[in-house]
């Protein structure tokens, strides 16, 4: 069968517009124009659309759909019912001089979205792999670079450039064009404002925001929607309030907290987050117009 200028065989025309060639062994539906090494791990009902490259070192889970005109790159581990859209790069090496092409990965978990032209390195030897967890969103042109570790259920919005080795817990949601130092930690459940510096780390549960970034509360609209009750979110507030509006600073708040608030997991998981902060977390509100010296 001809396509203007490009002989196609009948048995892979499945319509006068797409034509798909059947992967006779797991069930996948591939474009004809769409290139998979023969040792790809390609698992069932997988669609593969045309001008899309897929390496020989790759796993793509069950019900993934791949876009048209994406790069899956040796080391890329993708899991299941993921939607990966036109122009996303998965598992490029890293960029970072050390890296001397050492296998590791890039891992994507379950029922993650990754939209338009978004980049996912894979790790170095420090981590040995970067990964993405299930279930989020990861929008247009962000950049996750090598080592990073994205938690579950978390929206990345667009644009979004996260330096190496950034760790971002579980249900966080980070504004659009934000830029992220490397090597910065961000809680769960936090919500950063867009266009946000973030060169310290971000401790659970609050919302942020201004420049420099700066504590703006508890995320409680968040937190109810997570199924935190009143109790739970009045008990974070309450801890949050030791550290950004009692005047002492972290060690004496830490001290004040375990001795005044009763464990829970939320109180602990607050304690936990800033005891372990190697970059310190990010200050209190300040007025318009401070100078930086949050650096």
């Amino acid at each position: 069968m001809l396509f203007g200028n490009l002989k196609v065989p009948s048995y892979i025309c499945k319509s006068n517009t797409y034509y798909y060639a059947q992967h006779k062994l797991f069930g996948s539906m591939r474009h004809s124009l769409a290139y998979i090494h023969p040792d790809a791990k390609i698992g069932q009902n997988v669609t593969i659309e045309a001008f899309s490259y897929i390496s020989g070192n790759v796993s793509i889970g069950d019900g993934t759909w791949i876009g048209p005109n994406v790069t899956v790159m040796d080391g890329a581990i993708i899991g299941k019912n993921c939607k990966i859209f036109p122009g996303a790069v998965i598992a490029g090496p890293p960029q970072d001089l050390k890296y001397q092409g050492e296998e590791t990965t890039a891992i994507i978990g379950d029922n993650t979205v990754i939209r338009e032209c978004v980049t996912v390195n894979k790790g170095t030897t420090e981590s040995m792999k970067t990964q993405v967890g299930s279930n989020a969103l990861i929008m247009a042109y962000v950049h996750i670079a090598h080592d990073c570790m994205v938690g579950n259920y978390c929206i990345i919005a667009n644009a979004v450039q996260l330096g190496g080795h950034v760790i971002i817990d579980d249900h966080a949601i980070i504004g659009g064009t934000s830029a992220v130092h490397q090597f910065v930690k961000i809680g769960k459940h936090v919500m950063i404002s867009g266009g946000s510096l973030v060169r310290k780390d971000v401790p659970p549960y609050i919302k942020a925001g201004r420049e420099p970034l700066s504590y703006a509360g508890v995320n409680v609209i968040g937190l109810r929607r997570r199924g935190f009750d009143a109790p739970q979110i009045a008990e974070v507030q309450e801890v949050y309030r030791y550290f950004y509006q009692s005047g002492l600073n972290n060690t004496d708040a830490l001290i004040a907290v375990e001795e005044v608030i009763q464990p829970s997991e939320a109180r602990d998981e607050v304690l936990n987050f800033i005891r372990s902060s190697k970059r310190g977390i990010i200050r209190g509100a300040t007025k318009i117009g401070a100078s930086n010296d949050d650096v």
